[in-house]
């Protein structure tokens, strides 16, 4: 049928290469255990649970008749589509993760994936956080990436090491002053 009779929107059709890889190229996609179960309890979220109840309102919508002024059929396909777009991702995210076990870290003296570290800066402000991966990381659980800047300045450092930070407000010293490696 020529694309003249059907009425679509190319827009309807994403391409999974539009879904941004939040990764910097060439890098790893180290993830904790913790963090690799919490993608696939949200992939079965949405294939199990979400995804078939907009399936449903869309079926109901689509059987009333016209399409085009129909609110719940035109935000029904909307929602299926991020719906899809997101399960993509997290595939996509899941097939390059590599799982890291923080409990298993053999040098617990020193600053590595999974580390929890607490530092003192310039001013003795301490603060501590979680290194975990990109897709877990959530800095009000006080949980970084591991390629961000304070995190890759305090890797491979000891107890009682002094390292320099690139920070907005310019190159802050900090000091490493606790590492543990505790599983969440």
């Amino acid at each position: 049928m020529s694309k003249a009779f059907v009425k679509e929107n190319d827009s309807d059709f994403e391409e999974e290469d539009d879904i941004p890889d939040p990764s910097p190229k060439g890098v790893k996609n180290y993830i904790t255990p913790a963090g690799f179960k919490a993608l696939q309890d949200e992939l079965k979220q949405l294939r199990r649970v979400e995804r078939p109840k907009v399936v449903e309102i869309v079926s109901w919508a689509a059987g009333n008749g016209d399409r085009s002024e129909n609110g719940d059929y035109i935000y029904g396909k909307k929602r299926l589509r991020e719906i899809d777009r997101r399960m993509r991702f997290l595939l996509k995210r899941m097939e390059a993760a590599e799982i890291v076990d923080p409990a298993a870290q053999p040098n617990k003296d020193r600053v590595y994936f999974g580390a929890t570290v607490t530092y003192a800066d310039e001013e003795e402000n301490e603060r501590t956080f979680r290194i975990v991966g990109i897709d877990e990381a959530d800095l009000d659980r006080g949980e970084v990436s591991w390629v961000s800047p304070i995190a890759r300045a305090l890797l491979k450092s000891e107890i009682g090491d002094v390292v320099e930070v690139r920070t907005p407000r310019g190159p802050q010293s900090v000091e490493v002053t606790k590492i543990s490696y505790e599983t969440r």
